[in-house]
């Protein structure tokens, strides 16, 4: 090996790293917005005012803009510069983030935590295409691993940073945060990632509008159907507004000549797989966290710190396990890991689900912890993997961002549904009727979990020793159906 290609590889090896933890880090404060708030809603109101609705929608406004944007801000990445956008959409958020810690009431806050969505919706698919440029293919998976534990710990720790800001600090402060990590980023990002395009082509307005509003009317209705009730009239008409607009976007995109989400890339088994199981997943995830981080608070009595704390054996697992399944990821290939780890959470929530009562000791809940983080672990890491070698490089950025809102939607639904069969079964009068609630709540997340699981087991696998091949980044979708179906 001569000194130049020593250099030449130690280079792209240094840019590799750069890219990890500044994507990482960006991921970080955009997946953590998502629940970090939950915790902090009391405190919230005593400063600031506001009625029960207010208070939701310092929550439901970040989920909102940041799911019905996703696609568009990968779009705008693909078209414009990738690194340009993640720049602007970091800079958006970060400065929102300022905004939101120095709101004089309820209304100025909301009106942050919305442009902090927007930002969001701009930084975070553009993360995965940005280090998918910067990483070898045979590196990735070990890389995706790292990115996804840091996303998975930013999820599942929203409650438990929130609350600890909150009890010991000022509920400000879990904005706060995310300004001097987006300052730091800023200037990493404009010198250490590469700029790199889509496919160039026009930007789609008519698909835009018509996903923006689908998705608008479809998160709209989940977010407000708990709270109104799923007969109530703007809800129902959202839903099925949100549902006409998304019908007319297959529709529209199967017959445009550059649409922004083309719908042949669904004829691959592997990109409809893990989006599949994605979406599955985060129904049954992020409405189980919301359950629990409440049943350790309001019925077992925990501060929450003390539930946060109590929640390490789930929430910190991803920095131990997803790594590891990274690394397996690359030599067996995504979809073994990612179906057991679906299967394992599937068997603790179910478990979860058994040892739950008013007066569960720590001991009796701490097995099914530990399965669902080692569940979750499993399943962020090979996932990126799967989804971004799914389909041609130029159309990374835009499958990134199709993956993204698919999970956000799923995480608002997920929390929909939960909450819809907590009321209907049980409810907050007592510990025995929370647990009454949370019981079958959590039996269905874990029923979602597990077909979020054989969906997973549809993504084709690699060819073993006679021959079969794992898709990859460099094949287009016609040669991938080839492959999948020949």
């Amino acid at each position: 090996m001569s000194e130049q290609t020593a250099q030449d590889g130690a280079r792209r090896r240094g840019g590799a790293v750069w890219a990890l933890v500044i994507t990482s880090v960006a991921g970080f404060m955009a997946a953590l917005d998502n629940l970090v708030v939950t915790t902090a809603l009391p405190s919230i109101r005593k400063d600031l005012g506001g009625a029960l609705d207010d208070l939701e929608w310092t929550v439901s406004a970040y989920t909102l803009t940041f799911a019905v944007l996703l696609m568009f801000g990968a779009a705008l990445g693909d078209r414009f510069g990738r690194r340009r956008l993640f720049i602007a959409g970091l800079v958006v958020f970060t400065g929102a983030s300022a905004a939101a810690a120095m709101a004089p009431g309820i209304g100025s806050l909301i009106a942050a935590r919305a442009v902090q969505g927007v930002g969001a919706a701009v930084m975070m698919p553009l993360t995965l295409t940005l280090l998918t440029a910067a990483v070898p293919a045979a590196r990735r998976g070990t890389v995706y691993g790292i990115w996804g534990a840091v996303n998975g710990l930013a999820v599942a720790s929203g409650p438990l940073i929130g609350g600890s800001l909150t009890e010991h600090v000022s509920w400000h402060w879990i904005f706060w945060l995310n300004v001097p990590l987006g300052l730091a980023v800023l200037p990493l990002a404009r010198l250490r990632l590469a700029e790199s395009y889509g496919t160039g082509a026009r930007l789609d307005i008519p698909g835009t509008l018509l996903a923006s509003g689908g998705l608008f009317g479809i998160v709209y209705g989940l977010v407000r159907g708990p709270a109104d009730g799923w007969t109530d009239s703007v809800v129902l008409t959202a839903l099925f507004a949100g549902a006409a607009l998304l019908v007319g976007f297959v529709l529209y995109s199967s017959r445009a000549a550059a649409p922004m989400l083309p719908m042949r890339l669904f004829r691959s088994r592997a990109f409809a797989g893990i989006n599949a199981a994605s979406l599955l997943m985060f129904v049954g995830m992020f409405g189980s966290i919301f359950l629990l981080s409440q049943y350790m608070q309001g019925v077992l009595g925990y501060s929450p710190t003390e539930a946060g704390l109590r929640m390490l054996p789930w929430t910190g697992m991803p920095m131990l396990v997803a790594p590891v399944a990274g690394i397996l990821s690359d030599r067996i290939g995504g979809r073994p890991v990612v179906a057991a780890g679906l299967f394992l959470q599937a068997a603790g929530l179910g478990y979860m689900a058994f040892v739950a009562t008013a007066d569960a000791s720590y001991a009796a809940q701490l097995p099914a912890l530990i399965i669902n983080g080692i569940g979750m672990a499993l399943y962020f890491a090979p996932a990126a993997n799967l989804v971004m070698s799914s389909v041609r490089p130029q159309e990374q950025g835009i499958a990134s961002g199709a993956n993204n809102a698919l999970r956000e939607v799923g995480g608002a639904l997920g929390i929909a549904v939960m909450s819809s069969i907590f009321s209907a079964q049980g409810g907050y009068e007592s510990a025995r009727s929370f647990v009454d609630g949370l019981r079958p709540a959590l039996v269905t997340g874990s029923a979602v979990v597990a077909a979020a699981a054989v969906a997973a087991l549809l993504i084709p696998g690699r060819r073993d020793c006679a021959g079969r091949l794992t898709p990859t980044a460099e094949e287009s979708p016609a040669q991938v159906l080839q492959t999948t179906t020949g």
